[in-house]
């Protein structure tokens, strides 16, 4: 793994990027990269190395040659809500994932995969179960509505997965 550390932010309406890096190279490139805590950015690294590579090479026989992001930081309440709490976005301390593409050119998105055939259904859903080993909070397409294009990852919580 290779990063940079960002100089601490704040960025106005109580978001913030504190103790936060760059992510330059986790083995596996990855779209939309902002800021992330370091913790985080670790938690998310061994996901790629251990969870998703490995899985990768189970379900569908080859390599995961790119990790398609919604992003990482980005000053918002939960939801996009005009009211309400920050979401973890705010504070640097959560990543959304959109889907992952093979050496084949395939792509293996949230949206459309999770309910997709049985193989792109397993990987998704030992990813999930991974990224709940790791992440104090996840949540997925079965939570509600407005996660049914990504898992969303961050670092509170204590083991909230959904």
């Amino acid at each position: 793994m290779r990063f940079t550390p960002l100089p601490d932010q704040d960025h106005g309406g109580g978001c913030t990027s504190i103790d936060s890096v760059k992510l330059l190279d986790i083995g596996t490139p990855v779209s939309n990269l902002g800021p992330m805590t370091c913790p985080l950015a670790k938690n998310f690294a061994a996901w790629a190395q251990y969870a998703v590579r490995p899985a990768a090479r189970k379900f569908f026989g080859q390599e995961v040659v790119k990790i398609e992001t919604f992003g990482t930081y980005s000053c918002r309440n939960i939801y996009g809500g005009r009211s309400g709490r920050l979401s973890q976005h705010a504070y640097s301390n959560a990543i959304d994932v959109s889907g992952f593409v093979l050496a084949d050119g395939r792509r293996i998105m949230l949206d459309g995969g999770w309910k997709g055939d049985r193989a792109s259904q397993d990987f998704l859903r030992t990813l999930h179960n991974s990224a709940c080993r790791r992440f104090g909070t996840v949540l997925s397409p079965d939570y509600n509505a407005a996660h049914y294009n990504h898992f969303h990852m961050d670092m509170s919580g204590n083991g909230f997965c959904r």
